[in-house]
């Protein structure tokens, strides 16, 4: 199975709602903040609404695409630059640009991106976290990193001392589909099938239910998402094999406005959330990102963290609009305060 994928430095949107009126080529009033910006066609599609720029524009807010083959440096100018690119070349002409203008706001630094590129170093991070308990503890799965080599996973999940059934997860999240696949494994010996590099967590019922938390600066929004059904000892007993979920905790898995028990609904109590959240920001340096967290089925206040990602589907968030506008306008004024 791969688990690999490219990406495209495209930046332009193929949505019929978006050539109707394209961030490129809408001619707002003059705007007193400039947000150049740099992403995917994937992510200007899903990000770059009409509604957003037409808000932004009501605010002095202009978005404005950076051309990816002109130097940077000859474009602008930029109160803020907002990005999400891969690879060494991008993240090099951001920190060249960066040291000659100071006084634009990047959004966000790519070495603090790179913590949440890496599955095993983005864990680490919480697992690190010496949070207080008084709303509830909040945890990072077992996990073990395979870098290569799968035929040795079943005798290394034996004596890293993890369990069937096992989360399969690629290593490196690249932007593509496939670093968000995800599979369940059910016994040791299939394992093997997989390629490296990966990453295995152990599996922790939680209900099906999964929490998206979404940090855009100082604001945090959760939604609830259907997630990975429990798996029963019976369940263990006559199933085998490894199965992949490509789609797990999609905007069209949304659990929100499902009927569900109490006890499984409630969402992680805020200031919980609050800490968290902060503790991240400043450790990780990250505006954009978001945690996935699982509650343990029949424990209350226990919490997992299993994923974190940058600058991840804001389109789906509610309210993201007037979320992210007056983001970027606390950005740029804490700028001009400086």
């Amino acid at each position: 199975m791969k688990l690999n994928g490219a990406i495209s430095y495209s930046c332009v949107g193929d949505s019929k709602e978006e050539e109707e009126t394209p961030a490129s080529e809408t001619s707002p009033p003059p705007a007193s903040i400039v947000v150049g910006y740099a992403l995917t066609s994937k992510k200007k599609k899903s990000f770059l609404k009409p509604k957003l720029i037409r808000l932004a524009r009501n605010k002095g807010i202009q978005f404005v695409p950076i051309d990816l083959r002109r130097p940077l440096s000859e474009q602008g100018p930029f109160t803020i630059i907002l990005h999400k690119l891969e690879g060494k070349d991008w993240s090099q002409v951001i920190e060249d640009y960066q040291r000659l203008h100071p006084e634009v706001t990047v959004v966000d630094p790519p070495d603090a991106i790179q913590h949440v590129r890496n599955r095993q170093t983005m864990l680490e991070v919480v697992a690190d976290l010496k949070l207080p308990d008084s709303y509830g503890k909040v945890c990072t799965p077992r996990q073990l990193v395979i870098s290569k080599d799968p035929t040795s996973v079943p005798d290394e999940v034996a004596k890293a001392g993890l369990t069937v059934p096992l989360v399969v997860k690629p290593l490196v999240v690249d932007g593509s589909v496939k670093a968000h696949e995800l599979f369940l494994a059910y016994d040791h010996i299939s394992l093997s099938e997989l390629e490296a590099p990966m990453v295995l967590q152990e599996f922790i019922n939680h209900s099906g239910v999964l929490f998206k938390v979404f940090i855009v600066g100082e604001s945090i929004k959760v939604v609830r998402r259907f997630s990975l059904p429990d798996v029963t000892e019976s369940d263990l007993s006559r199933t085998s094999g490894v199965f992949c979920f490509p789609r797990v905790s999609c905007a069209e898995s949304s659990a929100d406005d499902v009927d569900l028990d109490p006890a499984v609904a409630e969402h992680p109590p805020r200031p919980l959330l609050e800490v968290l959240a902060r503790e991240l920001h400043h450790r990780l340096g990250l505006q954009l990102f978001n945690i996935d967290m699982i509650r343990q089925k029949g424990v209350k206040d226990m919490y997992y963290v299993i994923d974190i990602n940058y600058f991840p589907g804001y389109g789906k968030m509610p309210e993201y609009e007037h979320i992210f506008t007056d983001f970027l306008l606390n950005l740029a004024q804490s700028k001009f305060k400086q």
